[in-house]
Formats: structure tokens, C-alpha cells, sequence
């Protein structure tokens, strides 16, 4: 038996997150739908924006990059990614996500397990970069754990 029933779940009904860099939007979670095991996402990246570094002490991070070029630093090393190209970060690998090219970056993210709460799933080890040129301010992430959550 189901304990939660199906859920489709629009991206636009999704409010953005633009804390850590760009316009993530946390769209099938605990929640929002009641997952048990992990959560998705999209990341819609501006050019020249990024996501600030961070890691994820409890989960995986799966990547899809649906359109767009974009860089991944792993570790403090540099990857490229394309369309139709995806990636799996390991818990505790330092990440960030920087848009090389001239297009928007549309990317999916998973991460699973769940931590034990919220706050202790996702700690960031610096702050987002200023907006591209012409883009809307947005705020800095907090440079602590407490300042954490659970999003990539």
C-alpha cells in the first residue's frame, strides 16, 4: 500500500531558491510531496552565474545537464559538462556549478539518501558569486553549517 498518493509537480509552481547562486527549484521533496528517500530538483543557471561550493555529508548528488554548457568544480578540479551528460557526486565531495556558455543552463538534481533533518544536509564552504552583469541582485549563502540546508 502507498503511504503518499502520485504527485506531478510543475516547475513553475515551484518557488526559486537564489541563495547559494543561480535559481534552484527544490520541486519533489518531503515536503512538498512526502518523499522518503531523497528529493529532485531543476537548476536554471544564468550566464556567468554559479552555485557556490558546497557539500552534502549524507547524500549522492545525481546531475542531469538538459541544456546548456556548464563547469563543475569537484574537489577543486574543474569538469566540463554538456547536454545529455550526467554526473554523480559522492557525499562530502566540494561542489560548484559555473555557467561557461551564452544560453541558460537548465540541470537536474537528485540527492539521496535524506540526512537524519533538513539542516544537516547541505553545508556550503563559500558564498554565491556576484549576479551576471544585468541580472537581479541576489543574497550570499550563509558560510557555516548552521546556515544549511538540504538543496544542491
Amino acid at each position: 500500500m502507498n503511504q503518499h498518493p502520485a504527485r506531478i509537480v510543475a516547475l513553475d509552481d515551484t518557488p526559486p531558491n537564489r541563495r547559494r547562486g543561480g535559481d534552484l527549484r527544490a520541486m519533489l521533496t518531503p515536503t512538498a510531496v512526502g518523499a522518503t528517500s531523497g528529493f529532485m530538483g531543476m537548476a536554471l543557471i544564468r550566464p556567468g552565474e554559479r552555485i557556490g561550493e558546497h557539500y552534502h555529508p549524507y547524500s549522492e548528488e545525481f546531475v542531469y545537464v538538459v541544456q546548456g554548457e556548464i563547469e563543475v568544480d569537484l574537489d577543486g578540479v574543474a569538469h566540463p559538462l554538456l547536454p545529455d551528460h550526467g554526473l554523480l557526486i559522492p557525499p562530502y565531495t566540494r561542489h560548484r556549478f559555473r555557467n561557461v556558455g551564452d544560453g541558460e543552463v537548465r540541470m537536474v538534481f537528485h540527492l539521496g539518501p535524506l540526512a537524519p533533518r533538513p539542516e544537516l544536509g547541505h553545508v556550503d564552504t563559500e558564498g554565491a558569486e556576484d549576479p551576471a552583469p544585468g541580472a537581479a541582485a541576489r543574497p550570499a549563502a550563509a558560510d557555516s553549517p548552521k546556515g544549511a540546508r538540504s538543496s544542491s
